[in-house]
């Protein structure tokens, strides 16, 4: 062996649809010994649903990591770590079909994970998302997957990107609306991420603003001259 072997490797990995299915978007990242954020990858999907951005999400992780070094991956989804792992000999046996005969769901990606797992140790740890205090491999690999999403556009720690904002869809505290308060108000300027002097609503589908930027599923969105779009796009169209 060259040099000092690492004895394990810990990752997480992720997946994002908004819609589901909507816009999807996978992300994995990497640690280094002291378990901070070190390598990372995300890209889109176009419309997917969660599951399939799940399991694309490990595949990807699994393709991009060494098979000779044990990796811990942690992650979010339930199905995904269920389907390579409890259920997958079960279709396996089955002809590749359910309990109830049918023909399992995103079958590819899981054939694909199963030879990638094969004669490697791995192994899957549940961590639950979006946790006050939840492990921060996870919760990077969640905003990069969301911003893969929403955006459309590969990312990543190889392509000198910066490390994934907040996500959209998970605002850090929702305003508190009184009953009644939803029409809008005359004068005051926006605020953090208050509702200003519009009406928010909402997103019920992922956008674009007349900015450029994109909106996701979830987010708040306000009526804009040019169509919906960011309440603060609206603020400054008001003020020019």
């Amino acid at each position: 062996m060259i040099g000092p072997m690492r004895e394990r490797v810990v990752a997480a990995c992720d997946g994002a649809s908004k819609g589901n299915p909507g816009p999807a978007g996978w992300a994995w990242v990497v640690a280094d010994e002291s378990e901070a954020p070190a390598r990372w990858e995300a890209g889109p999907l176009g419309r997917a649903t969660n599951n399939v951005a799940e399991l694309t999400a490990l595949e990807r992780l699994l393709t991009a990591t060494d098979p000779g070094v044990p990796l811990e991956v942690r992650m979010d989804s339930q199905y995904a770590m269920k389907a390579v792992t409890t259920w997958l000999p079960g279709w396996k046996r089955n002809g590749w079909k359910t309990a109830a005969g049918k023909p399992v769901a995103n079958q590819e990606l899981v054939v694909r994970i199963d030879e990638l797992l094969d004669g490697r140790s791995v192994e899957f740890r549940y961590v639950p998302a979006h946790q006050v205090d939840g492990d921060p491999l996870n919760d990077f690999a969640d905003r990069a997957a969301s911003q893969a999403a929403t955006v459309q556009e590969p990312a990543g720690s190889e392509l000198g990107s910066p490390e994934p904002p907040p996500a959209p869809d998970v605002p850090a505290k929702a305003p508190r609306r009184r009953p009644g308060a939803s029409r809008p108000r005359t004068g005051g300027a926006s605020r953090g991420g208050s509702a200003g002097s519009s009406r928010t609503i909402k997103a019920k589908f992922p956008g674009r603003c007349a900015c450029g930027r994109s909106y996701a599923a979830g987010e708040p969105i306000a009526k804009n001259p040019q169509g919906w779009g960011h309440p603060e796009c609206r603020a400054e169209a008001a003020a020019g």
